[in-house]
């Protein structure tokens, strides 16, 4: 279906032949310094066919160029048949610590050691391309938490998105608190029981406002369900100067408020040492009940201005060239 954006610049067509009949006779002259086309048209004195026939085809090149002109300036559009989106899954936000400490190279992903963040990106970009009907969004935490990514059902951008996430951006401390504060205030919009949230995280709480316990129990006021994840290795061996020394990379981790966390919002805690417990954990996740949402359909536009913009261009053209031709030029 065609479909002009800006319709009402059509009530301009009229305006030459309104200005045709109200200008003065002596005006004649004066606008052939402006417009060459009219000035051809003013000039056609001589009777005849040959000369009526001329000013006819002047007249008509002159308001198709400015009909078809108007028309570009109008946006004429293709509005395509309505599409049916996805609907039968759950507006989930993914909240992913991108702090200091995820740097930490205890995750064995391919045989190689690598840090934490890349071991996420690997299994949650997967996740993501799997949610197929599904809504997601991404939120980013440090020191500070802010929406990535708003709640869409472009999975491809929405991995991308994660992909090109670096260690720090955020800063280096661990907002938990105002990361699941920026998560209730994108589900609240959504239907109480399609609101989801996956908060992962390798430490504890040491920035940001919101406590995240004060924040769970808003999350459960606004029936935010929040599963928890606390990534990152029990058992690291370092050699140094005194030889062999084990420790223990995740001591940080704050197991007990990410627990209180999914339990205040009837959610779930969830441990994973490496990519494999990780991986186990998201297939976990996609086992979640899907959720009918109402149908939505989009319908596609396509910009057609280019057509009357061209055919505008042309007819000057040859308004030119006729007048061109007129005045004598070769």
């Amino acid at each position: 279906m065609l479909s002009l954006l800006w319709p009402w610049i059509l009530c301009l067509v009229p305006l030459p032949i309104a200005y045709r009949f109200m200008r003065h006779p002596k005006q004649t002259t004066m606008l052939a310094l402006r417009a060459p086309g009219l000035a051809a048209i003013a000039d056609q004195r001589n009777t005849g066919r040959y000369a009526n026939l001329k000013k006819l085809m002047l007249m008509a090149l002159l308001y198709i160029c400015w009909i078809s002109a108007l028309s570009a300036l109008a946006r004429p559009v293709w509005v395509g048949e309505p599409i049916s989106l996805p609907t039968s899954g759950r507006d989930i936000l993914l909240a992913v610590d991108i702090s200091g400490s995820m740097e930490r190279e205890d995750m064995q992903l391919n045989g190689k050691l690598v840090n934490r963040l890349i071991a996420v990106k690997a299994v949650v970009g997967d996740f993501v391309i799997e949610r197929d009907g599904d809504r997601l969004g991404l939120i980013l935490f440090g020191e500070k938490a802010y929406l990535q990514t708003p709640l869409t059902f472009d999975r491809k951008t929405m991995q991308t998105l994660l992909y090109e996430a670096e260690i720090g951006f955020a800063g280096q401390g661990t907002a938990i608190g105002d990361a699941v504060g920026i998560g209730i205030k994108r589900l609240q919009s959504r239907p109480e029981n399609h609101r989801v949230m996956i908060l992962l995280t390798d430490g504890a709480n040491n920035s940001g406002e919101l406590d995240p316990l004060e924040a769970a129990d808003l999350a459960a006021r606004s029936n935010v369900k929040i599963y928890t994840i606390g990534i990152g290795g029990e058992r690291l061996e370092e050699w140094g100067l005194f030889g062999q020394t084990i420790t223990n990379p995740s001591a940080d981790l704050d197991e007990d408020t990410l627990t209180g966390i999914a339990r205040a919002t009837g959610g779930q805690y969830f441990r994973a040492r490496n990519p494999a417990e990780l991986s186990t954990i998201y297939e976990r996740l996609n086992e979640l009940e899907p959720i009918e949402q109402s149908a939505e359909t989009i319908r596609p536009a396509t910009s057609l201005f280019h057509w009357p913009l061209g055919l505008s261009f042309l007819s000057a053209l040859f308004l030119f060239a006729l007048n061109g031709k007129n005045n004598g030029f070769h």
